[in-house]
């Protein structure tokens, strides 16, 4: 072929990439709609209990459904509990890279002077990482709390006003921090429904968290320390993982509890009990209701493989799509659910594409209810590289030899 064709083409090409079309051959991104509809929570009937603490929440931890609320909007003194915001911080560093398991944190001054629960951390001492969280986690420790807040943030002040930003990140309307271990202050409070969406960031998001709060005994100081969790239902409740303990004279007795069987977990929320062994009868008696009434089912799982579909300006090679996040549906213990899933592709998907970009939605609905039971994003599965002037040509090239063989 002379230079005369090839340029003759080239600017053919150069026209045809613009469009949708290549010599019949249709590139382009693959569209499936439906109307969006209202997710509902599917629930049995409502329980009735007769608490004695002055708030609760229950919750199903992978869709966010309450399945029980009392006062749960009030502002009250969270005690210990703060903790969870803490530890939230804490695992955020931990699990971007930021912090490790082995680094250390040092007592200040501040930290060894805490009353309340503590391990008598001592000015100068060290603790890992690993052991602050044992130290938190399973007793409570103040001091240790105190220490950990001043390594992320500097000082006490700067850390609770990242404790406070996470709560303005989180949409919590009903928290305000004070200080990072809970020890009772004016204008330091939480809700039952804000607790429960914090506990819920930090067994969803940072999972090893339970490795620790699921602790029944330990020791810390080469041994010489014990330490016994706070929350008598790691050892006395089926499935209990977690997750933190609160009391003072004023907040009296409160307790945020996850448990999980058979991949199902629930998290109870319990505040302002008279007495310890009736804020843990009382979140039992929230799980057992749950276990006993729901299971939770994954519907789709993260990085299913979709389908591969064409993209524009690139030739010959197809864009494979997976799924990005797992999608959960809670129902009534032994239901069966038929679904059907709705595909949505961005407009204008165009070469270069890079693994794990973002390139449309899946939604999953009850073929039943019409119910929506979730969404997903759908990322690349691999790169898409945008197809040079030469590949047009050599591919317009084979496809006019190969028309031409056929025909003779």
């Amino acid at each position: 072929m002379n230079k005369l064709s090839k340029l003759v083409i080239s600017v053919i090409i150069i026209n045809v990439i613009n469009i949708n079309y290549v010599l019949g051959a249709k590139y382009l991104y693959e569209v499936k709609n439906k109307p969006q509809m209202q997710s509902s929570i599917s629930t049995v009937a409502t329980p009735s209990f007769e608490f004695q603490s002055h708030a609760q929440v229950l919750i199903e931890p992978t869709t966010g459904e309450i399945l029980y609320a009392n006062n749960e909007n009030e502002r009250m003194l969270p005690a210990s509990v703060t903790k969870i915001m803490t530890l939230l911080l804490l695992m955020e560093q931990i699990d971007s890279g930021a912090l490790s398991y082995e680094d250390k944190v040092t007592c200040s001054k501040k930290a060894s002077q805490m009353g309340g629960s503590q391990i008598w951390f001592k000015e100068g001492e060290e603790l890992t990482i690993d052991e602050a969280l044992k130290a938190i986690t399973i007793s409570s420790a103040n001091d240790v709390t105190m220490a950990v807040a001043e390594l992320l943030g500097g000082s006490e002040e700067n850390f609770v006003n990242m404790m406070n930003a996470k709560a303005e990140e989180l949409g919590l309307e009903n928290t305000h921090f004070m200080n990072p271990h809970g020890i009772d202050e004016e204008g330091h409070y939480m809700s039952a429904k804000d607790i429960a969406i914090i506990a819920r960031e930090l067994i969803t998001k940072h999972p090893n968290i339970l490795n620790y709060t699921s602790i029944w005994m330990d020791t810390l100081r080469n041994g010489e320390f014990g330490l016994s969790n706070t929350n008598k239902l790691i050892r006395y409740y089926d499935g209990a993982t977690g997750l933190k303990t609160g009391y003072t004279s004023q907040a009296l007795y409160n307790l945020v509890a996850t448990a999980t069987r058979l991949d199902t977990t629930f998290i109870a929320v319990a505040l302002k009990a008279p007495t310890s062994d009736i804020r843990n009868e009382e979140i039992r008696n929230m799980l057992d209701y749950a276990f006993a009434n729901y299971e939770s089912k994954k519907i789709c799982s993260s990085n299913t493989i979709l389908e591969e579909i064409n993209i524009n300006k690139n030739i010959d090679k197809k864009l494979e799509t997976r799924i990005q996040d797992d999608i959960y549906k809670l129902m009534n213990k032994g239901k069966k659910i038929d679904t059907q899933q709705i595909i949505t592709y961005n407009e204008a998907l165009v070469a270069p594409i890079t693994e794990g970009t973002v390139v449309g939605k899946i939604e999953i609905y009850d073929k039943e209810s019409n119910e929506k039971i979730g969404e997903s994003d759908i990322i690349a599965n691999n790169n898409v590289e945008k197809s040079s002037i030469d590949e047009y040509v050599n591919y317009i090239l084979n496809v006019f030899f190969m028309r031409n063989t056929q025909k003779s």
